[in-house]
């Protein structure tokens, strides 16, 4: 399916469908918390009630002068946001996942420049929250906690005991991913109002649209991935540096779609950066030169652009309302064997000559239970998996093979040998590309996600924001 334009707030237009939150689909959410304010505070009262319930139970005198530096739990500000404190510990929950999640990799020196960028998303959510306030735009406890729930079985696949449990453990606490909730739910009701009424599209537009889809088709299209960083000439060292930063801490194993929506300035952030089908006329040109030879997997950049510097992801590729064999429905059955740790490398190649040649005996998917039970190999099986949710380095030889085949033998020692064998293929029709209501519903969303980054650049001319 073809998406809508796309760009940035800084001259080129953007959507994919990516307002699907505007919409009532689901949300794409970002950022943990670290040791919440309210932990601090329960550890305030225990100590208090301890001591015999408040200040009642104490001598203190009236005029204190501190001595010592300050306490770890103080919350210290670092920005007030018309008149909204965010605090030192705030920006530091933000860090949190992103330290865990490069298992301490990160250098000071990277860490600051990741919390300049985290300070200014606290400083948007913070105006997000403020004008949906001011408009009597409200979240209420049920819906956010419904909203957690959602992330913590979707996204980290957990009970919320579990999610909250782990947060703990590595210095966090779901405050801080709480309060982003709030400022994207409101947010997203602050354009329903604000922003989507005023929003039209005329059906020749749309109809335009469609004919040039069709003229297109067999063409290629890209689904790309992008963490853009926003510049001005005097900052454009600073920023290029600090993608730099990101695009090594990516290629070190980061997450690509976790840092897109911390640190992205784009409207695609809340969706991982994720700017879905385009083919490369809509891309700006100094992106589209990198994504031509970009394959699914790679990334590239920094790529510096008309307002900033961008990091690409290829997520994967296709012919434009043609069929792609990837989507195929695959039954498959995997085959492993365990070895032995002490087997010499000889001998690992020699079991694994032994193993292959075996399951080319088997038969076919039939006979796969009688070799496997002779070899003492487990059998797993998979009748409803799409070509394309395999690893990419299996993806071409599964569907060079014959019903009944199967694979090389790949895996090591230490996991074991293992092998699938086909057993039936669906393959997929043709996409007929999106109908005429699924096309308008693009090109308004991309025209919701202008406005609205326009309207949150208004927002931030306006403030009053003081810095400590």
């Amino acid at each position: 399916m073809m998406q809508g334009g796309y760009g940035h707030d800084r001259g080129h237009g953007r959507g994919n469908g990516r307002a699907k939150g505007l919409r009532g689909g689901k949300l794409a959410l970002t950022g943990v918390a670290l040791a919440g304010f309210a932990l601090a505070l329960g550890a305030v009262a225990d100590v208090a009630r301890a001591q015999g319930g408040g200040a009642g139970g104490l001598t203190l005198p009236q005029n204190i002068t501190m001595l010592g530096t300050a306490s770890p739990n103080f919350r210290r500000a670092t920005a007030v946001v018309n008149g909204d404190v965010i605090t030192g510990t705030d920006v530091n929950q933000r860090l949190a996942l992103i330290i865990a999640a490069n298992q301490g990799r990160l250098s000071p020196a990277e860490i600051e420049q990741l919390r300049m960028q985290t300070l200014r998303n606290l400083i948007d959510e913070s105006l997000q929250i403020q004008e949906a306030k001011s408009l009597e735009v409200s979240v209420d406890e049920a819906e956010m906690d419904a909203t957690y729930a959602r992330f913590a079985t979707e996204t980290f696949r957990q009970t919320v005991p579990a999610l909250d449990a782990y947060l703990a453990k590595i210095g966090s606490s779901p405050a801080s991913l709480k309060r982003q909730i709030r400022a994207e739910l409101s947010w997203q009701r602050v354009l329903r109002r604000n922003v989507q009424p005023f929003v039209n599209v005329s059906q020749e537009e749309v109809k335009e649209l469609l004919q040039r889809l069709n003229a297109a088709k067999g063409t290629d299209e890209y689904r790309v991935g992008e963490i853009f960083l926003s510049a001005t000439p005097e900052s454009r060292q600073i920023v290029s540096e600090n993608a730099r930063r990101i695009y090594d801490q990516l290629r070190e194993g980061a997450s690509f779609v976790a840092y897109a929506r911390q640190y992205g300035e784009s409207s695609a952030k809340s969706v991982g950066g994720d700017l879905g089908w385009l083919r490369l006329g809509q891309l700006p040109n100094e992106l589209a030169t990198v994504a031509r030879d970009m394959q699914p997997g790679q990334m590239a950049g920094p790529v510096e652009l008309r307002g900033g510097f961008s990091i690409l992801y290829m997520i994967d590729r296709r012919k434009v309302l043609t069929a792609d064999p990837r989507d195929a429905v695959l039954s498959l059955k995997q085959i492993t064997i365990s070895l032995p740790a002490n087997l010499t490398d000889a001998q690992v190649q020699a079991r694994t000559a032994e193993f292959d040649k075996a399951i080319k005996g088997a038969g076919g998917c039939g006979g796969v239970g009688a070799v496997a039970a002779r070899l003492g190999a487990q059998v797993g099986s998979n009748d409803q998996i799409r070509a394309r949710d395999l690893p990419a380095p299996l993806q071409q030889p599964i569907l060079s093979l014959a019903v009944g085949q199967a694979t090389p033998p790949f895996g090591s020692k230490e996991d074991g040998i293992q092998v699938l064998m086909l057993c039936g293929r669906d393959d997929a029709a043709a996409s007929s590309g999106p109908n005429f209501d699924q096309l308008m519903s693009q090109i308004e969303d991309e025209r919701v996600n202008k406005r609205a980054q326009a309207y949150l650049r208004d927002l931030r001319r306006d403030a009053i924001i003081e810095y400590n």
